[in-house]
Formats: C-alpha cells, sequence, structure tokens
C-alpha cells in the first residue's frame, strides 16, 4: 500500500498539472499570449535557475568528459538511423531523421527527473543533457538550415547560442563547477546562498512546464497512421540505444544514478523548436503532431519509470 501511495505522489501531480492546461485551454481561462507568456518565464528565468545549480554541482572528473561525448555520438546515431528507416519505409518527410533524435530535456526532462528523483539528484541529469544540448545547438541546427536551404554560419550559430538563457546558464554553471569555484563556496559555507536563491527561482517549474504541455496537448486531426509510423520508429531506436548507452556507462564503470538519468533522457519527445523549421504548413502540422503524440507517450513513459523505479 506504501508503495502504491508513493507512485501516485508522483505520477498524480503530473496529470493534475496536464489536465489544467487542457481546461485552460477549453475555458479560455488563459489564453494563447498568456501560454507564451509562461513558457517565456520558464525558458528565461526559472529554467536556467535549475540549469546554473545543476552544472554548478555536476563532477567534472574524465569520465564526465566521455559521458559528454558519448551522448552526442547517440544524438548523431539516431539521427543515422533515422535516415535509414526514411529510406526503408519510403517516407517522405524531410524531418523524419529530426524526429527520431535530439531531446526536450529543457521544456520536459529537468522537470519530469526531478519530480522521479528529486532536485538533489539534478546534476545526474545534467551530465547526460550537456552532450545532447551541444548536439541540439550545432549540428542539429546546421543539418536543419542544410535541408531547408538555408545557410548557417558559424558567426550565426554562434549568435543564436550565446543569446540562449539556457546556454548562458549552463555556462555559468560549467565555470562555477569546472573552476572549482562552487566547491569552494560550499568549503566556505557560501553555496547554500546560491542554491536557495536558485531553488526558490527554479521551484515553479515543473508545474508551469506540465501546464503549458497539457494546454497544447491536442489530439484532434492528427494524421495517425503517418505520426504513428514515426512515433514507433523513434521508440524502437530509443530502445536499441538504450542498451547501447547503458553497457557504455558499465564499461566506463558509472554509476546507478546516470542509468536512471538515461531512462529518462531516451524518453523525452524531440526538441519543441523543431515546427520553427517546417517549410510549410502541411509540415509543420505534421511536425507539430508527432510532438504531441511523442509527448504523450513520454508521459506514459514516465508512468511506467514511477512505477518500477
Amino acid at each position: 500500500m506504501e508503495n502504491v501511495i508513493q507512485i501516485c505522489n508522483t505520477i498524480l501531480p503530473v496529470i493534475l498539472m496536464l489536465a489544467i492546461g487542457m481546461i485552460c485551454r477549453q475555458t479560455k481561462l488563459l489564453s494563447r499570449e498568456g501560454i507564451r507568456a509562461l513558457k517565456s518565464v520558464v525558458v528565461n528565468i526559472t529554467l536556467p535557475a535549475v540549469m546554473v545549480n545543476a552544472f554548478a554541482a555536476m563532477d567534472y572528473s574524465g569520465k564526465n568528459i566521455i559521458l559528454t561525448l558519448m551522448m552526442f555520438g547517440i544524438c548523431i546515431l539516431a539521427w543515422v538511423l533515422g535516415k535509414v528507416f526514411q529510406t526503408v519505409f519510403h517516407m517522405e518527410s524531410r524531418f523524419i531523421p529530426f524526429l527520431t533524435t535530439g531531446f526536450e530535456a529543457g521544456m520536459l526532462g529537468y522537470a519530469l527527473f526531478m519530480l522521479l528523483y528529486g532536485s538533489d539528484r539534478i546534476s545526474d541529469f545534467a551530465s547526460i543533457d550537456l552532450g545532447q544540448v551541444l548536439f541540439v545547438f550545432t549540428l542539429y541546427k546546421i543539418l536543419l538550415g542544410m535541408n531547408g536551404q538555408e545557410q548557417i554560419s558559424a558567426k550565426k550559430l554562434a549568435a543564436e547560442m550565446f543569446r540562449s538563457p539556457t546556454v548562458i546558464a549552463i555556462l555559468a554553471g560549467v565555470l562555477l563547477g569546472a573552476t572549482g569555484i562552487y566547491d569552494l563556496m560550499a568549503g566556505a559555507g557560501i553555496s547554500s546562498m546560491l542554491d536557495a536563491c536558485t531553488s526558490f527561482v527554479s521551484a515553479p517549474t515543473s508545474a508551469i512546464i506540465l501546464l503549458t504541455i497539457g494546454y497544447d496537448l491536442v489530439l484532434d486531426h492528427i494524421p495517425w497512421l503517418a505520426v504513428g509510423k514515426v512515433t514507433v520508429i523513434r521508440i524502437v531506436i530509443m530502445a536499441a540505444l538504450r542498451v547501447l548507452a547503458g553497457f557504455m556507462v558499465r564499461l566506463a564503470g558509472m554509476g546507478d544514478s546516470l542509468d536512471m538519468a538515461l531512462n529518462v533522457m531516451l524518453i523525452l519527445p524531440p526538441p519543441y523548436v523543431l515546427p520553427v523549421f517546417a517549410d510549410d504548413e502541411k509540415q509543420r502540422e505534421y511536425v507539430s503532431s508527432s510532438l504531441s503524440v511523442m509527448t504523450l507517450t513520454t508521459i506514459l513513459g514516465f508512468i511506467v519509470l514511477a512505477i518500477f523505479m
């Protein structure tokens, strides 16, 4: 009975906030502009606070460098496998390989990880996230631009990266952690002030993210056959990569906590920014529908993890 209560304590807040988001859309309690404002608060304020603390507290040993390279390589492999599946099944959309790689860690992953394992272990998830963040902000966007016939220069890409509050927060956290400044602050007993500030600012992150996802979770008029096909392909690819990543983590002698972080990372949907790159309305609807269904499968995966964690 106690185990059932613990599972419900983890799952019910997620379901509740998703439901509130859906109700806000149906009753027009919140407008689309209001949801955009909430997303802006998360992306520009609360989530960067999570990032600063997570990357400051992260262990910057050689193993984590290997982990970063591993996740970068996994993202490339997922893209290549997506290309292979696209060819084998004669799928027309140029977005297929982009729907099979990359992870929406910022707007969903950190929230789900904290609900499952607590904010005190968030640095484990950050160590997994760093490699895929580098992939999404570099190679992923370059490939998207090439497919869309848009020339993306290194200067333009760097400018876009360094204007992102998320990237700035990650760099600040890495600076504090990798240089040992955070450890010095902890030794002097003043790191608790940074922790208190970031914890206070980041507190509403999970609730706001889930509310906005619930608001956007519209399953009407979805081309289920096409979307279902790419969703199953992503699940198959992620299942195979989970086995590969788990083997590599154990080979490198890393702990079980990274297994937990991998479990959350590899159930996540692709980056939510993807529809912005869609060429036309039909492609935009296809990508948006795919993200909605993949987000739903992520929530189902979260429930499975909550039951068996």
